[in-house]
């Protein structure tokens, strides 16, 4: 469809050189609504890829049928549960789960599940930006801890930081960690994880974990479950499908309890359950359920394009810095041997018409850098890396 001859996944074309550009800026999303034509859109997590089959086909029977109502029992809860033991060996039990609007919102309940306003909520920056929305939302404040110069957890810093809170006379206090990483694609690793629980448990601080990203792991034996590890019983896990399978203008997530968290997920509010769209539960459920095929074949084409960012960087713009990501299809690009300053993502938006998320949004550590969007059709990531060697 792009006129070009495109890699393979599994003996098909790469999924993501099935639309045209013309056919993607149909679409009246955000991606391919905040900025004008001329500019390639390369900045928020929506995918260019068609609807999984078995999910289009759940909501069009939904909608034959007038099933547009209010969601109800815990189908979303047992289709992540067989999706999460087949994948990882995770059991979810329904009892230690609800279903919620969406991750952040899931991510707000938590916090107020465990914290009270005015009480510290520690982050790894550079971070997602809406944590940092989300938090002052939920009238907690945000403490950073950075990321090591390695892109991983700085386990150290994460003790200082806790101390210091406790120094500081915070009574209570909670870190919201991003399990995979996001804007860097890091996967932390089981050790890594055990670590900082450990540390967390020290000095009293409990944990949620934002793991909407977990389908989207290169390797799938990489990638380990918060809640699986020892030391994580009083922690809470957010799970979606939606990233994984290009649903995030349909909305459901879920949050789930460590055993020990059991008792304050029974103060979850009602109101915060009727949060989820039905039509959301259903297209999630069928997701899980039925197109793990699909989500196979996506992830071989984001590995493909991950790949390519790198080859393509490399030969034009080796001055910028980029490690595939172990997980997500976001490229972490350090830009600051451009000389474009802290905010690199501006000069490219200006100069080539081509739309990054400004790595200064991520918090401490994102001055010069910007995020990518990599999954897109590749003769987009072609000329976006063309447009991008112009302006330096």
């Amino acid at each position: 469809p792009c006129g070009r001859e495109v890699g393979t996944v599994r003996g098909m074309p790469n999924p993501f050189d099935q639309l045209s550009l013309d056919q993607l800026r149909r679409r009246t999303s955000v991606k391919w609504r905040a900025y004008p034509d001329d500019v390639l859109p390369l900045f928020v997590a929506e995918m260019d890829v068609p609807l999984a089959r078995p999910v289009r086909q759940a909501l069009y029977a939904a909608l034959e049928r007038g099933d547009t109502g209010y969601p109800i029992g815990d189908d979303y809860a047992r289709a992540y549960d067989a999706f999460a033991r087949a994948r990882w060996g995770w059991r979810i039990a329904a009892e230690r789960s609800a279903t919620v609007a969406d991750v952040m919102n899931g991510i707000v309940a938590a916090l107020r599940l465990v914290t009270e306003p005015g009480d510290p909520v520690v982050v790894n920056s550079p971070v997602y930006t809406p944590f940092y929305e989300f938090v002052r939302y939920a009238d907690r404040r945000v403490v950073e801890s950075p990321l090591g110069e390695d892109r991983r957890l700085d386990l150290n810093g994460l003790d200082r930081t806790f101390a210091r809170l406790r120094e500081d006379g915070a009574r209570r206090a909670a870190y919201l960690l991003c399990s995979p990483h996001n804007p860097t694609g890091t996967v932390h690793t089981r050790e890594e994880l055990a670590a900082a629980l450990e540390i967390a448990r020290r000095h009293d601080v409990r944990v949620v974990v934002d793991e909407i990203h977990a389908p989207l792991v290169y390797d799938p034996d990489a990638f380990t479950p918060l809640l699986t590890v020892p030391g994580a019983e009083a922690a809470f896990s957010l799970v979606s499908a939606s990233k994984a399978w290009n649903l995030a203008g349909i909305k459901a997530a879920l949050l789930v309890a460590g055993d020990e968290a059991t008792a304050d997920l029974a103060r979850l509010p009602d109101i915060v359950r009727h949060g989820p769209s039905h039509l959301g539960v259903i297209a999630h459920v069928a997701a899980l359920r039925h197109a793990r095929d699909w989500l196979g074949d996506v992830l071989g084409g984001l590995d493909e394009n991950r790949m390519l960012l790198a080859k393509l960087l490399a030969e034009h713009l080796p001055q910028v810095r980029y490690e595939p990501p172990q997980g997500t299809y976001l490229g972490w690009l350090d830009c600051r041997e451009l000389g474009l300053g802290d905010d690199p993502a501006a000069a490219f938006l200006e100069r080539a018409k081509v739309a990054l998320v400004p790595g200064p949004s991520f918090g401490t550590g994102g001055a010069g850098h910007a995020r990518l969007n990599l999954a897109a059709p590749q003769v987009v990531l072609e000329e976006a890396v063309r447009r991008m060697v112009g302006v330096v």
